[in-house]
């Protein structure tokens, strides 16, 4: 999202500082391990020289001395959501479910780690072709997915959750969390596949319908998400059901007589007052937008990715955001567009602007990040926006001589304290944050190209902190980061 500046300040802001809010954010607490990794859990507590956390594989131990140290949650029921943001929680388990067999869990999984062998033994025992000694098997892959889970390492949950349901193909929990797990990786058709499964099973079931619903809304299909969430609130009244609903009602009214086209990255809804031509040029200047991301990043978003083009009051009224928002992703890319005709340069950087946050949203499997205040972001506000930035062509020569004045004078922010909500600052911090944040990824793109961006991206995507990602790919924490930042500022620009 990007502040009203004057002509100059503007060139820096044409990309908006944007809340990739589409994700799965579950309110929990965070173990932070020295090596970096982060472990989402229910609860946390502190037992003598271990550290005991609940996760739905059951309660889980660590030994103290691997613990950094521990974030509590700040948002709880009734706290109050950025614009936009809606989060999912995982599906839920019933205590004495099929899956609740605290003995195998404690066994599959313990003293921080998997237990494979164990694991694998179970299977063994499931050769008898025993229900039970199937159903052991199941949990024992189920309890490791969990577990991988908490770690924020998706896809190696989701191979778990197959490997649960090869044991046990008809239990709907299992089935309920590969449709989660697939909609943390934007998957929405193959999420719908093992819903439809689970809806036979377990009819009653309110997670079916709020899984259904993020589904067909990840697939912009908003008459079926309706539907779904409000089938999903017949079952189980629960807010974050009735804030999706909300949305999707208000995208719905809104977009009821939008025209449509898409293409074969895109689809695309446009108010009655734009253009058929501009809608049409927009989609061609993204599709090569995506190609070009795609070649960059050696990745491409496996859903077809919704546009909305809306005049500048609609825009305001449907997605709430502070009047100096210019454009917005969210899982679906809002743009206004009122008075444009054809695709300017400046619409076609924000365009990419956006694309970039999508592409990276969707890589990381990000669940909070550029507005959210309530968990750690990742990847953090400042990637983020450097990224989106440099992907739009902007580089750092305008502003260099001043980023390495306020570093020679002592006065630089860091990259840590630029990892959460940019939202409270004031336009020259802002403006500073921007300049920074690019200025940082331009040095780490011209060292190895974007290999190294890659590395570090997929390695926050498998829960690892951005730092701790840093250090592994690039040998360098964040003071290293920025003092050759500064060092690549004065051999390339300051004279």
């Amino acid at each position: 999202m990007a502040p009203t500046l004057s002509r100059p300040a503007a060139r820096l802001f044409i990309a908006t500082l944007t809340a990739i809010l589409w994700g799965v954010q579950v309110q929990a607490d965070t173990i932070v391990l020295k090596n970096g990794k982060r472990i989402l859990a229910l609860s946390v507590k502190e037992d003598g020289e271990k550290v005991r956390y609940l996760t739905p594989a059951g309660e889980l131990t660590l030994p103290k001395s691997i613990v950094d140290h521990i974030e509590k949650s700040e948002a709880g029921p009734g706290g109050t959501q950025d614009a936009g943001k809606l989060g999912i929680a995982p599906p839920s388990e019933q205590p004495n479910g099929a899956l609740s067999n605290l003995q195998i869990a404690r066994g599959s999984v313990h003293d921080g780690s998997i237990d494979r062998n164990y694991i694998a033994k179970l299977e063994d025992e499931a050769r008898s072709n025993t229900k039970a000694a199937s159903l052991s098997a199941a949990i024992g892959h189920h309890s490791a997915a969990m577990f991988e889970l908490s770690h924020g390492d998706i896809q190696r949950a989701l191979d778990d959750e197959r490997s649960a349901l090869i044991y046990a193909p008809e239990e709907p929990s299992l089935l309920l969390n590969a449709a989660y797990l697939h909609l943390r990786k934007s998957e929405y058709k193959a999420a719908l596949e093992y819903l439809d499964r689970a809806q036979t099973l377990a009819p009653a079931n309110p997670d079916v319908p709020k899984l259904q619903g993020w589904s067909y809304y990840g697939l912009n299909k908003l008459d079926e998400a309706v539907a779904a969430w409000r089938r999903a609130l017949a079952l189980r009244p629960e807010k974050e059901v009735q804030e999706a609903l909300d949305r999707a009602l208000r995208d719905k009214d809104e977009e009821e007589n939008y025209k449509e086209n898409e293409s074969e990255h895109f689809k695309l809804r446009y108010s009655g007052a734009a253009e058929p031509v501009l809608a049409r040029e927009i989609l061609r200047t993204l599709e090569a937008h995506f190609a070009a991301i795609d070649s960059e990043l050696n990745y491409a978003p496996p859903e077809p990715i919704g546009v909305i083009l809306y005049t500048q009051q609609a825009f305001t009224d449907i997605t709430r955001a502070p009047g100096w928002v210019g454009a917005l992703y969210d899982g679906r890319i809002r743009v206004p567009v009122q008075g444009l005709t054809q695709v300017n340069s400046e619409l076609s950087r924000t365009l990419k602007h956006e694309l970039t946050h999508s592409f990276i949203a969707q890589l990381t499997h990000s669940a909070c990040l550029a507005s959210t205040t309530s968990c750690a972001t990742r990847p953090p506000t400042w990637l983020q926006e450097g990224m989106a930035q440099w992907m739009e062509g902007q580089r750092s020569s305008d502003n260099a001589a001043m980023l390495v004045q306020v570093y020679n004078n002592g006065h630089p922010i860091s990259l840590a304290e630029l990892e959460g909500s940019w939202m409270g600052l004031s336009n020259e911090a802002a403006r500073y944050a921007y300049a920074w944040a690019l200025a940082n990824i331009e040095f780490m793109v011209s060292v190895d190209g974007m290999t190294d961006i890659q590395k570090i991206l997929q390695k926050i995507g498998a829960g690892m902190t951005t730092e701790a990602a840093m250090r592994e790919v690039l040998h360098s924490d964040y003071n290293d980061v920025m003092q050759a930042t500064v060092a690549y500022l004065r051999k390339n620009y300051v004279r």
